[in-house]
């Protein structure tokens, strides 16, 4: 990692804008964009992302910022000892191209600690020739000799100390923002991050399932923590094909095939519509209701679609329609409290049949949610435990009967 590299992040940071940093330092905005991935990638942190065509700095990069400032004013000393030390307006732009390396001033330190480049060199396992060569590049940097060659090694000269002080700053400033992105990814690989579709409500049996996953995982003494994250179908496959998620409960068995995966819950979907409407049949409420549905990102309003209420000329509130609410929780309440109507697989409608109508279309639809995983230990533990906690909740699973026999999945509530 490059010292101006690290001053080009934080002038990022303080401006708040890429394109404005690379105005200011003359450099191009792919030049300052390329600082802050490497700035990233050191510390395994997010730090910035795109947003209306420009970078837009995240929370996390204050937290950074913080930690960068020792060592600018490590840096801001050391221009004063380089052998041209550059005037006060032009200092950013002399910091922001100091092609200077933190593992070269890491090895320096090494020979100064050790008293000697062949021991030094030893230790980090270089070639004598190259680290002799970094020590050279430093003192033509700083215009004179920062060891003395001795017999018995290398000693430092007083120019030498000096730069040593301020390399050891700067060390240990690094040292300590790597520490906590090194604990921050030794969490993130004990996590085990499980992925499902946004329930109902609390008490959905999703949600009480997760719940109940959580409490299980605590009392077992598993070592390994959970993340839990909500998403749409969509999301969590891709999620899942990223590594961002080890576990997915999702409404569609669609481009689960990469991964080890299993049914969890087979019911059928229903509408549900106002608790004071009287229609009876879908066509009717489709008639004289407007429609909120999840988005076909999901594998519910994907499903929801195939009863076709979209098409027609018979729809009369078709400019109070809202066809892709991806939260379920409002849709809910659009549906218990606005007039809406909408569609749910039977054994997520039946917890909330308190507050709405339960209509039955006039011909099943089967739905099924599946649980997928990407095959660590730790991953397979959570889908038993997942497995466990639905069985209780929801029942085994059930094969959905012929049309003309339909009954309700058995479920509790």
């Amino acid at each position: 990692m490059y010292l101006g590299a690290l001053f080009i992040a934080d002038t990022v940071f303080s401006v708040g804008s890429v394109r404005e940093t690379a105005r200011r330092l003359s450099f191009s905005a792919s030049t300052v964009s390329s600082a802050l991935r490497r700035l990233e990638t050191e510390l395994a942190m997010k730090l910035v992302e795109r947003a209306s065509g420009e970078l837009a700095t995240l929370l996390a990069s204050s937290k950074v910022q913080k930690g960068l400032q020792p060592i600018l004013s490590a840096m801001r000393q050391l221009s004063a000892l380089t052998k041209e030390p550059p005037a006060t307006q032009d200092y950013p732009q002399w910091a922001a191209r100091l092609p200077l390396k933190i593992a070269t001033i890491e090895r320096f330190l090494e020979v100064a600690d050790q008293g000697s480049i062949n021991r030094a060199a030893r230790r980090l396992r270089l070639g004598q020739p190259q680290l002799s060569l970094q020590i050279a590049n430093l003192e033509e940097l700083f215009g004179c000799r920062l060891f003395e060659r001795q017999a018995q090694g290398s000693v430092l000269t007083d120019a030498g100390r000096e730069v040593y002080t301020i390399f050891a700053g700067i060390a240990e400033a690094w040292d300590e923002m790597k520490a906590t992105a090194d604990e921050r990814f030794q969490r993130a690989a004990r996590a085990v991050r499980i992925g499902s579709i946004i329930p109902t409500g609390s008490e959905s049996w999703v949600a009480r399932s997760l719940a109940s996953l959580v409490a299980r995982w605590n009392i077992s003494g598993n070592r390994n923590t959970l993340s839990l994250m909500l998403m749409t179908a969509d999301d969590l496959r891709e999620a899942l094909r990223s590594g961002r998620i080890d576990v997915a409960i999702v409404d569609s068995v669609f481009g689960l095939d990469a991964f080890e995966h299993m049914e969890l819950v087979a019911t059928d979907m229903v509408a549900i519509a106002p608790p004071d409407s009287t229609e009876q049949t879908l066509t009717a409420l489709v008639e004289n209701h407007p429609i909120c549905v999840p988005s076909p990102r999901t594998g519910i309003g994907n499903a929801a679609t195939a009863f076709g209420y979209d098409s027609g000329d018979r729809r009369r509130f078709r400019g109070r329609d809202i066809t892709s609410a991806d939260s379920l929780p409002v849709i809910v309440d659009l549906v218990a409290n606005h007039g809406y109507v909408s569609f749910l697989g039977r054994v997520s409608a039946a917890p909330i049949a308190d507050k709405v109508r339960i209509v039955d279309p006039d011909q099943i639809l089967p739905l099924s949610y599946h649980l997928a995983h990407n095959g660590r230990r730790a991953s397979v533990d959570a889908c038993r435990l997942i497995r466990e906690a639905v069985r209780e909740l929801v029942g085994e699973t059930e094969t959905i009967p012929a049309y003309g026999n339909k009954q309700h999945v058995s479920q509790s509530s």
